[in-house]
């Protein structure tokens, strides 16, 4: 009897043990490349931004600018996209790496775009997403596409809507060519 008694204890001690560890794990906030590169302890680090002209949305415009982060003698080169809310502003960092993938994928999105809208479904969406969570892609509905672009993968009020994707393709080519220019 005794050892039936410890075993329930010991299969009930485990389970509580490793359910405590995984909300903790849950709890954790998930670091972007900006946030690991940013957080180096130990050496300072210098923000510096470059201002880009306004990305045009259909209801609003938002600001865009490149941020060189010096860390030591490592730099990083993001685009930011900001999205100003009514309570709070969202901001995407867009990590050049990433801009570059951002870039093929939209190609490849803009050459699917049509053949979906012919397709004629009651909604389809075609989207590219990021390590760090941001998205681009469009959505066809009523044999219209929309584009948007998410700029962080939680929360609320972070989605931007644009007229076509020659808009957001023009906005994240001029922004590679700005970092390209600043990392001579």
């Amino acid at each position: 009897m005794v050892k039936k008694i410890l075993s329930i204890s010991a299969i009930i001690f485990i389970s509580i043990t490793s359910y405590g560890q995984d909300v903790k794990k849950e709890s954790e906030p998930v670091k972007t490349k900006m946030d690991v590169f940013a957080s180096k302890t130990g050496s300072i680090t210098k923000f510096v931004d470059t201002k880009l002209p306004k990305l045009k949305a259909t209801y609003e415009s938002s600001e865009t600018r490149v941020r060189k982060i010096s860390n030591g003698s490592s730099n990083a080169y993001f685009y930011q996209i900001e999205k100003t809310g009514k309570y709070n502003n969202t901001t995407a960092s867009i990590e050049y790496s990433d801009l570059i993938e951002v870039l093929k994928a939209i190609a490849i999105l803009k050459a699917e775009v049509n053949s979906d809208i012919i397709s004629n479904p009651d909604y389809m969406e075609n989207k590219f997403v990021t390590v760090d969570g941001f998205q681009v892609g469009y959505y066809v509905s009523q044999g219209k596409a929309k584009w948007y672009i998410k700029l962080e993968k939680y929360g609320s009020d972070n989605t931007l809507f644009i007229d076509n994707g020659d808009t957001i393709e023009a906005a994240f080519v001029e922004a590679k060519n700005k970092i390209d220019d600043l990392k001579k």
